[in-house]
């Protein structure tokens, strides 16, 4: 009987030598490289973590979360250790009882799993958390620990290992939950989006590289200072801000302000600082952090602690260089005319006049009316009129007359109704 193994294993080589050649190919493919890009999100999430805090990643499926964590693993050199929350027990996070000889006298340690034990014997690592958001009640609850204590059963995860974790939205998630209100209040939300040219420019083989944020020694006590001031600041005049649970389920899931996401927001801003960020990053992470409505407030308080000293622009009002921003000019101009205000000399009021004429002449004309009005009021019986004065008294006048204009028109579309 002939053998059969001549006629086969011509077969079984060329099968290998497709898959040797198919293997080249997929090495091709997965070839890429990085440059440095301005990305906001991706600046944002490694200013996050440089910072050690938790970071949540809320994003559509497919959108590139998980390939935006490998490739930060990658560019920060760390172990990438991932764990799918919704295939595991409370028991993996919270740990398995293990009886010893003597469980009277030594008690029942809580053995954790083994990913918890590579992280710790590596001292270093990036645990990313995916799935959050279809991991059950139960889950989530002993995810509290891990993510707040770094604590999976009788281990704590050493201080070179970063959490971030990752999560559909409840509509496009598999068996989706809304996230705990505990859980949630824990992390720094960002949204994560695609951007196309981005997904294009890396379809081709090049990705924006991420870097964590170079912080400058000299601005430390700076940052912390800024930080400070910036938080306590808003929280004595709004103490309602303090603590503020969302009445919606859905929102409870998101960022809301408590002492505990302020503390972190204090944190953020100091590194922020001090490594330079933009305001958009600055924002991304504190509305991530509080929510919307909070982070704003306090953003409009770190740019009005940014603003000239008001007896700086009275020394010397022709040279004085204000904020292009309409808002913050306007603030800056109402600034001078409160110094005014409590402080009345002529020599100051003059020179308050020449400021609003420089602020008229350098941009929008609109901004000086009120402060304009204002500082008008609180002229002296014995001071003279300045020049300035007239320069100022056509866009003022133009002011009233379409304000006029503007009630008149809304009378009259009141009648017709």
């Amino acid at each position: 009987m002939p053998s059969c193994t001549p006629s086969v294993l011509p077969d079984m080589r060329s099968h290998t030598s497709q898959l040797d050649v198919a293997a080249d190919l997929l090495a091709l493919l997965g070839d890429a490289t990085t440059e440095p890009r301005t990305d906001t999100q991706l600046e944002a999430l490694t200013l996050a973590v440089a910072a050690d805090l938790p970071v949540l990643l809320w994003g559509e499926p497919g959108i590139g979360k998980t390939a935006a964590l490998k490739q930060l693993a990658s560019a920060l050199d760390l172990p990438l250790t991932t764990v799918i929350a919704s295939v595991h027990e409370p028991s993996d996070f919270s740990g398995l009882p293990v009886v010893g000889d003597d469980p009277a006298q030594q008690g029942v340690p809580m053995a954790p799993p083994d990913w918890a034990v590579r992280l710790v014997r590596a001292g270093r690592g990036l645990l990313f958390l995916d799935e959050l958001s279809t991991a059950p009640p139960a889950v989530q609850a002993a995810l509290l620990r891990v993510v707040l204590e770094r604590r999976i059963g009788a281990l704590r995860l050493p201080p070179g290992v970063r959490i971030v974790a990752a999560a559909n939205p409840r509509s496009s998630a598999a068996d989706g939950w809304e996230l705990s209100p505990p859980l949630a209040n824990r992390f720094v939300h960002l949204q994560w989006t695609h951007d196309h040219d981005v997904v294009v420019r890396g379809l081709g083989g090049t990705w924006p590289r991420a870097t964590l944020p170079r912080l400058d020694a000299e601005r430390l006590p700076e940052a912390v200072d800024v930080a400070r001031r910036a938080v306590c600041g808003l929280l004595t005049a709004r103490p309602a801000l303090v603590h503020r649970l969302p009445s919606g389920e859905s929102r409870r899931g998101g960022a809301w302000p408590s002492p505990r996401s302020w503390e972190m927001t204090l944190r953020l801003v100091a590194f922020a600082t001090a490594a330079g960020s933009s305001r958009e990053v600055l924002s991304l992470l504190v509305r991530g952090t509080v929510g919307d409505g909070p982070g704003l407030e306090l953003l409009a308080g770190l740019d009005r602690m940014d603003l000239p000293d008001p007896e700086v622009l009275l020394a010397d009002p022709a040279g004085a260089v204000l904020p292009d921003r309409g808002d913050l000019r306007q603030a800056v101009l109402d600034g001078v005319v409160d110094a005014i205000r409590r402080s009345p000399e002529r020599s100051r009021w003059d020179a308050a006049w020449t400021l609003l004429v420089r602020a008229m002449e350098t941009g929008a004309p609109d901004v000086v009316v009120v402060p304009a009005t204002t500082l008008a009021s609180l002229r002296r019986e014995d001071w003279d009129v300045p020049e300035a004065i007239e320069r100022l008294a056509g866009v003022v006048s133009l002011s009233r007359r379409a304000d006029e204009a503007a009630r008149r028109s809304a009378v009259a579309s009141g009648a017709r109704r």
